[in-house]
C-alpha cells in the first residue's frame, strides 16, 4: 500500500486516447490525457464526484487490443478527472525505469 494516498505509486504518461466510460448516470467518451499502470485522467466537461465508480474500455497497445478496467474517480479537475483503478493494468507497469510502448499518434 502507498503511505501517501496523494503520491501515485506507478509514473503516468501523455496520451491522446479516446476512452468510452460508464458511470451510474450513463455511458460518455472523453479523450485520455495520461496514463499509467496504476490510473489516468480524463479531460472531461461531464460533473463527476470523488469516490464514484467507474468502467472504462479503450485501446492501448494496438487497436486489435480494447483494454477494460475498472475504478474509482479519485480527483476532479475544472478540466477533467483522475481515476485511480482497481488493479493496475500490467502491461504499463515500468520495467528498468522504460515506460512500456502505448498508442501513440503516428499509430492512428
Amino acid at each position: 500500500m502507498n503511505p501517501n494516498p496523494y503520491q501515485r505509486q506507478y509514473p503516468r504518461r501523455t496520451a491522446f486516447i479516446i476512452a468510452e466510460y460508464t458511470t451510474t448516470k450513463g455511458t460518455r467518451q472523453d479523450v485520455i490525457k495520461n496514463i499509467g499502470a496504476g490510473g489516468l485522467f480524463v479531460r472531461a466537461w461531464k460533473k463527476m464526484e470523488v469516490g464514484q465508480a467507474i468502467s472504462l474500455k479503450f485501446p492501448l497497445l494496438n487497436f486489435e487490443q480494447t483494454i477494460q478496467v475498472t475504478g474509482t474517480v479519485s480527483r476532479i479537475e475544472p478540466m477533467g478527472f483522475a481515476v485511480t483503478f482497481n488493479n493496475p493494468i500490467e502491461g504499463l507497469i515500468c520495467k528498468e525505469g522504460h515506460f512500456p510502448e502505448i498508442v501513440h499518434e503516428g499509430d492512428r
